[in-house]
């Protein structure tokens, strides 16, 4: 048992760098043919983020993780779907998180809620150092 447990472990490191040897998905790197379809599919990708990278769109990315997403755009956009469509079935996949522009819900409303929440204290602060003076 412990020598298969060994076994194992010692595969592990071998597995991982074989996911980044796959070829690169036939449109992760190639345009659609429909200029139409490549500006609404560049322009999704320009607002999804890139799970790897975190800072980058998967349209700047060159991660092969962004690769296949952007595959999956091309693809979903080239079969109809909309690019809402693709949006919503990416974010049900992957989690709010790879939007750069999620939509309020349950995991997303601290997101929207934060900032009106500072706003209303400055607000407030700044409204009793006003009186405070004033008097």
């Amino acid at each position: 048992m412990r020598l298969l447990l060994a076994l194992l472990l010692a595969l592990l490191p071998v597995a991982a760098p074989a996911q980044d040897s796959l070829p690169p998905a036939p449109y992760a790197y190639r345009q659609l043919d429909d200029p139409r379809l490549e500006r609404e599919a560049r322009d999704l990708m320009d607002s999804l983020r890139c799970l790897t990278c975190q800072s980058q769109s998967i349209a700047d990315s060159d991660a092969p993780m962004a690769g296949d997403m952007r595959h999956q755009v091309r693809t979903r956009l080239a079969a109809g779907e909309t690019p809402e469509a693709v949006r919503g079935w990416l974010i049900g996949r992957y989690g709010d998180y790879i939007s750069y522009r999620p939509a309020p819900g349950a995991t997303t409303w601290p997101l929207f809620a934060v900032p009106v929440l500072l706003l209303v204290a400055a607000l407030l602060v700044i409204a009793r150092r006003l009186r405070g003076r004033s008097r």
